[in-house]
């Protein structure tokens, strides 16, 4: 098995992996510890670090990134009532895979961030 993260081993199919959307940019998979009803991974199949990684040195991953949501969300029903996109950076923004991932989450009534 490789030395990377693991999202580079489900990349490499090193890890057997459900996803449950897949283009020639993106993949997107569940949450092993899901904090939502509905709680999923996109990834783009080029590694950067971080969003900020992703931004100053591929820009153009994030419009695959998003679109890949817009299109998941819109098929299956999650942008009816709504849904969070968080990612997070570095340590003390609690990144613990050093891989850019967006996580989607809804589902349900999601808490903070203005909720009601």
């Amino acid at each position: 098995m490789s030395e990377g993260t693991i999202f580079e081993k489900l990349l490499n199919k090193e890890i057997p992996c459900e996803f449950v959307f897949e283009n020639d940019k993106v993949v997107a998979l569940r949450d092993i510890a899901p904090q939502a009803k509905e709680h999923y991974l996109f990834i783009h199949r080029e590694k950067t670090v971080n969003i900020n990684d992703m931004a100053k040195n591929k820009p153009q991953h994030l419009a695959d990134l998003f679109s890949a949501i817009a299109e998941f969300t819109q098929a299956n029903g999650l942008e009816d009532n709504g849904f969070r996109v968080v990612t997070n950076i570095n340590k003390d923004g609690g990144q613990t895979v050093f891989y850019t991932h967006l996580h989607v989450l809804g589902g349900e009534s999601l808490k903070g961030f203005g909720a009601r």
